[in-house]
């Protein structure tokens, strides 16, 4: 059995499920209890990757993927996670982490718990999550997954290499690549080539930890490109190009792109695809640049995000097209959990948040005449305060033309972040000095305080070490 032959008929069939082919919607209810009774339109916007791998894996006498995995690839040894920081507190937060999101994480997280967890292994998704999942499950599943009995073989081991890290040379690795240490990462890796094809916590290969730093790692990212799978995901399905979306490294998607990278793989959700998250932050470069493959997954936000008004009137007059695959809402933990709905009208505010992201004001009239909302707050911000946030100055502009309120109040970012929040506070904090002249000028209120800290703009700039922006400020005050 071909394990890559199975990965493409799966997103095939998801492709089809999606569309709402018949055929495939009757396959999906045969042999997925959890979607006998569900109408098209919810399988359309609901139905994820991991809905689509358990059918090819009922259909061909296996209970569950991972059984199917486990038939068509090599023993479980070789899937064994290696510790790359060596430090028990860190391992400890990644599974509660996985504790935290074991309800928002997306089918990768579940997969997770289900391979490697001994009580979960015939479980199904809805079994997984209604079952009592504790802080020693979520150590477990990480325990084993490193390829240890109990948690505390593996935080004896993470102890171990803190004094010796030359003992795990997946470590060694990481630290060179971490440090810029490139010669010798690059002779480490021609000595050990199968270092490219290993996976270190939550799944993570060299090759996406190396796109997912923060600093510019082209030239490693070159040299691991030869020796590694482009679409390796990590536990929550994030791909090297998911992580050059989210950091918008335009140069390194296209690479990566080069190099047979997939734009439909999920994460963190159904419809979690590359394009997605570099929109999820109105990154224009790499959304263009991914835009120009695929719009995946083809519904509003990514029609609005990307600013292509046949493919945003073409979601207005197809509701479920709009709704598709939208279980993917937030990259990471730090944002609050949420349930996208059905609803039309939060699909269209959302829409006109993603237009506002990315400064796609060729399609804000469609939205707004659509009904769009400029005063909602459909998940984490308004219009205005994303545009602030992502400095997109003409959507700000235009909103303030058509009425936004530039001193209205919400939410932004996790809970600890933006509460009672304006445009003007988000903007400064963010270091955008363009926006947070565009607001004052237009006359944002510079006394308002946010409902967390009680900061204005002002304090907040301070706080976030924005010395231009407090300049500026104080000098209005």
């Amino acid at each position: 059995m071909n394990l890559e032959q199975q990965k493409k008929q799966a997103r095939e069939l998801l492709r089809e499920l999606r569309a709402g082919n018949t055929e495939a919607i009757e396959r999906l209810r045969r042999y997925h209890q959890r979607w006998l009774r569900a109408d098209t339109p919810t399988i359309r916007q609901r139905i994820a990757l991991h809905d689509a791998q358990f059918v090819l894996a009922r259909e061909q006498g296996f209970a569950s993927w991972p059984k199917l995995k486990a038939h068509a690839e090599p023993a479980a040894e070789s899937r064994h996670t290696k510790i790359f920081v060596a430090d028990p507190a860190w391992l400890n937060e990644r599974a509660l982490g996985l504790l935290r999101t074991r309800y928002s994480a997306g089918p990768a997280a579940l997969e997770q718990i289900r391979e490697w967890h001994p009580a979960f292994s015939d479980r199904s998704d809805a079994e997984i999550l209604q079952a009592p999942f504790t802080e020693a499950d979520a150590r477990l599943v990480y325990a084993r997954e490193h390829g240890f009995e109990t948690w505390e073989d593996l935080t004896l081991r993470a102890q171990a290499l803190a004094a010796n890290p030359e003992q795990e040379p997946f470590l060694t690795a990481f630290t060179e690549l971490q440090s810029g240490d490139l010669p010798q990462f690059e002779a480490r890796l021609q000595s050990n080539s199968s270092l490219g094809q290993q996976r270190g916590t939550n799944g993570n290969t060299l090759l996406n930890l190396a796109v997912s730093l923060a600093k510019d790692n082209t030239a490693a990212v070159e040299i691991l490109l030869p020796l590694s799978d482009v679409n390796a995901a990590n536990d929550r399905g994030w791909t090297p190009l998911h992580a050059a979306a989210y950091g918008n490294k335009s140069e390194i998607a296209a690479l990566l792109l080069a190099s047979g990278a997939a734009l439909d793989a999920e994460a963190h959700g159904a419809g979690g695809t590359p394009l997605i998250a570099a929109l999820f932050w109105g990154h224009r470069e790499t959304a263009d640049l991914l835009g120009q493959h695929s719009t995946s997954p083809h519904n509003q936000r990514a029609a609005a995000g990307l600013g292509l008004p046949d493919l945003v009137e073409t979601c207005l007059r197809n509701p479920d097209q709009a709704a598709a695959a939208r279980g993917f809402y937030r990259p990471h933990s730090g944002f609050p959990d949420w349930q996208p709905s059905n609803d039309p009208q939060e699909i269209l505010d959302e829409a006109l948040v993603w237009a506002c992201k990315s400064n796609r004001v060729a399609v804000l009239d469609l939205l707004r005449n659509a009904g769009g909302n400029l005063a909602s707050d459909p998940y984490r911000g308004t219009p205005l305060i994303w545009a602030a946030a992502c400095n997109s100055l003409e959507a700000a502009n235009w909103l303030l033309d058509h009425g936004a309120d530039i001193d209205q109040k919400a939410t932004f970012g996790g809970l600890t972040h933006g509460q009672g929040i304006t445009a003007l506070n988000i903007a400064a904090q963010s270091g955008h000095l363009p926006m947070v002249q565009l607001l004052v000028e237009r006359g944002a209120d510079l006394a308002v305080t946010d409902d967390l800290y009680n900061a204005t703009a002002l304090r907040a700039a301070r706080h976030f070490g924005q010395t231009a922006i407090a300049d500026y400020l104080a000098a209005r005050a």
